[in-house]
């Protein structure tokens, strides 16, 4: 400071802080060598707090009011002591003022990705953020641990600091949580209160006040996120055979508005009307809630048959054997036959299946 500063110190008696910013926490009142005259006037508005402190010592606590130091425990600078030592009182003393206001909007969030372990999904990293708010309840508690001999303390120089004690209980509380991760946002709301409660006593160690702690979000690396958004789109779909019936009946719909010709003109319409008549069935299939056809099973060539030959039961016989049989002469057209399905026996001629085998053979001859 030059001779004119030094000056004016001698004339200006009033002692305060206007504060134009939005982040300052701590700012010292600078004088001329630390010098406060006697009966100096120390004005603290409201949302302050002022400590004075004498010779390195806190001498006095000030809440909102107006002050004026000319008490035995202040120290006595007058102009006329101070000037035989050439403007240097062997006298000091400073006045901290404190911003005692809430400082909102602060941010946190994780510098890297937390690793946990997913009921539903197994191993997963997590990226969170959010904002809280602080103020400071233990003035000289921030002075001690924090603040130290700064004129000016701002909430960047303990910002990094706080938001690291946020990211590690946020760690260790949703790693121990189990929550799954697909109802994560359903619970921010507790996750917040729980995480102020873990943290208070450690803000509280250097004279701070957490007031609120948000969860804004918490997300997945992108790659997961896509994959998560496909499988929900196919949730969405639902029947994927409709979903493509109703793809190809755009693709026709806008085939058919550019047109590069009749004949393209006329395939398309023709596939779009296909296509929209197979949908109207299956629409109409399930709304009636009848099945679509589907066709009959295979025939079983397990299938095995009994014949009565000569008066005795003989088999059991394939097809191929019954079909020789036949060919031979052994099985004709009234010979009894059985197998599983029939009530009961049944001459050979008449069992569906064994109709075709007797078109190749020649009826009996007639009596002469």
């Amino acid at each position: 400071m030059g001779i004119l500063d030094k000056l004016f110190g001698e004339f200006v008696d009033v002692i305060e802080w206007t504060d134009d910013s939005s982040d300052t926490m701590v700012y010292r009142f600078e004088r001329y060598g630390n010098e406060i005259k006697y009966g100096a006037m120390l004005t603290v508005r409201e949302s302050q707090t002022a400590v004075l402190v004498s010779e390195g010592r806190v001498a006095d606590f000030y809440e909102p009011g107006l002050y004026q130091l000319e008490t035995r425990n202040m120290p006595i600078l007058t102009t006329l002591e101070s000037w035989p030592h050439g403007f240097s009182s062997p006298f000091k003393a400073e006045v901290y003022f404190f911003n005692m206001r809430r400082f909102t909007d602060l941010k946190w969030g994780t510098k890297n990705p937390v690793m946990l372990r997913d009921k539903e999904f197994g191993p997963l990293r997590l990226r969170a953020f959010g904002t809280y708010s602080i103020r400071i309840k233990e003035p000289l508690t921030f002075i001690r641990e924090i603040v130290g001999t700064g004129a000016h303390f701002q909430t960047a120089g303990i910002s990094d600091q706080l938001r690291n004690l946020i990211v590690s209980r946020f760690a260790s509380i949703i790693g121990e949580s189990g929550i799954p991760i697909l109802d994560l946002a359903a619970n921010y709301d507790e996750l917040s209160e729980y995480i102020t409660q873990m943290i208070s006593p450690e803000f509280a160690a250097y004279g701070l006040e957490v007031l609120q702690l948000l969860v804004e979000n918490i997300s997945l690396p992108p790659e997961v996120e896509a994959a998560m958004d496909k499988r929900t789109s196919m949730g969405i779909i639902g029947d994927l055979s409709r979903y493509t019936h109703y793809q190809a009946a755009e693709a026709m719909t806008a085939a058919a508005q550019n047109p590069s010709g009749a004949a393209n003109e006329g395939i398309g319409m023709g596939m779009g009307f296909a296509v929209a008549s197979q949908m109207s069935r299956a629409f109409t299939q399930q709304s009636s809630g009848q099945a679509p056809a589907t066709p009959p099973p295979l025939p079983d060539s397990a299938v095995v048959y009994y014949a009565a030959i000569n008066g005795h039961q003989q088999g059991p016989f394939e097809r191929p054997v019954l079909d020789q049989k036949i060919s031979s002469g052994e099985i004709n057209r009234s010979t009894l036959i059985w197998h599983a399905g029939l009530a009961e026996w049944t001459p050979a001629e008449q069992v569906p299946e064994l109709a075709g085998a007797f078109a190749q053979v020649p009826p009996p001859l007639p009596k002469s």
